[in-house]
């Protein structure tokens, strides 16, 4: 199955852990280009352009934060998995607004790593092969994977970008924080429920009012009335 997925950066300090990661990655199909420290990782993204990047918060010369941050500066929206031993909620809420699409703290199941670059990537997929998706003034193109709001172009992350699209698909209808955790990340667990409301709250910062992304009490979510 080698490179059928494509290629994901890894970048990672710890040897031993990169090396797990890359057998994990290369069993679920990618091909893997190791980077050991924040400036390679970020010359990498940018040159080899992979399908996602695996990148840990903690590495020497350039940290994850500041490696993704300047991704995204450069409008560059290649889907970002943070893999890190900082469990403070503060790194996770500051990875998720400066453009990280998901976030596993470690010891994590490099098994569990697969599953969600695997879900990154798929998730990009189908949004290139959709049409156009339109709620009042909010209209994105799932091929193009741009987002405009009354005439405006809007800037999301990958998996704001999902989400959003995801949540227009079946507008009007609400979903729990674990169906939106099944749905959009390819996981079940109640434990990221915070995540999801990070992200809907990155998504109407951006959007503004006029977008009726609203939260149904004791439920979730739903866009639409």
């Amino acid at each position: 199955m080698d490179g059928v997925r494509g290629l994901v950066v890894v970048v990672e300090d710890d040897a031993a852990i990169a090396d797990v990661e890359r057998i994990y990655l290369d069993d679920a199909g990618f091909t893997v280009h190791h980077s050991p420290d924040g400036v390679s990782g970020l010359a990498a993204i940018r040159s080899l352009h992979p399908v996602a990047a695996v990148v840990d918060i903690g590495l020497p010369g350039l940290d994850g934060i500041e490696l993704c941050r300047r991704l995204r500066a450069d409008e560059d929206w290649t889907p970002i998995l943070f893999a890190t031993a900082r469990d403070s909620e503060v790194d996770r809420v500051l990875g998720i607004e400066l453009g990280g699409d998901d976030y596993l703290t470690k010891p994590f199941s490099p098994r569990e790593l697969a599953t969600r670059v695997k879900g990154l990537v798929r998730r990009s997929a189908l949004g290139r092969r959709s049409s156009v998706l339109q709620v009042g003034s909010l209209a994105i193109d799932t091929r193009a994977r741009t987002v405009m709001n009354d005439g405006a172009r809007v800037e999301l992350t990958a998996t704001e970008f999902d989400l959003l699209a995801y949540l227009m698909t079946n507008a009007g209808q609400v979903f729990g924080r674990t169906q939106l955790l099944s749905a959009v990340w390819g996981i079940a667990d109640y434990r990221g429920s915070r995540t999801i409301d990070v992200h809907v709250g990155q998504i109407r910062a951006k959007l503004g009012d006029t977008v009726p992304l609203r939260t149904v009490r004791g439920v979730g979510y739903v866009l639409g009335e």
